[in-house]
């Protein structure tokens, strides 16, 4: 990597083609590009955000009541539970999960719709190809989980079919 000529052994660096490679990897979303010229090889790379792992923020603990108060557990009785995740049809990629097949359009799926088996709840998108997320079974929509537009990992919870 060094350059032997008149500088002592320090190494030649094109400090313009530096620039340029961290303008392309702002442009293109890339964390590292290496370039390699004969013996020269330039590689820049970048720390990547940190978006998968969010900051977790922990409120104080509430303080214990005193010995002398005895408070009975509170028990919400008054409205329904929220449905669980059991029957949820789970996305098979990471990807963007759209609602609906464009902008403005109708959901494909939408709460107390009865649906069947192959329809449409969801498309998630993985690297610029739409894929199409199906009803495995008949069923009526409980719950959808998740925005239009909004990332999603492997094996999330997409649309609960009960």
């Amino acid at each position: 990597m060094t350059d032997n000529n008149d500088n002592n052994g320090a190494m030649q660096v094109d400090v313009e083609l530096v620039r340029q490679l961290a303008q392309l990897l702002d442009a293109t979303q890339l964390t590292e590009i290496e370039v390699e010229d004969g013996d020269r090889k330039i590689r820049v790379a970048r720390k990547a955000a940190a978006a998968a792992a969010p900051a977790v923020h922990y409120a104080p603990a509430p303080a214990a009541p005193a010995a002398t108060a005895a408070v009975p557990p509170q028990v919400d009785t008054a409205g329904p539970s929220a449905p669980s995740n059991a029957n949820a049809v789970r996305s098979p990629m990471v990807g963007t999960v759209y609602l609906a097949a464009e902008p403005g359009a109708k959901p494909f799926a939408a709460v107390g719709q009865t649906v069947a088996a192959g329809d449409t709840l969801v498309i998630v998108e993985a690297m610029k190809v739409m894929n199409p997320i199906t009803a495995p079974s008949a069923g009526v929509v409980k719950a959808v989980l998740v925005e239009n537009g909004q990332p999603v990992e492997f094996d999330q919870p997409l649309v609960v079919v009960e």
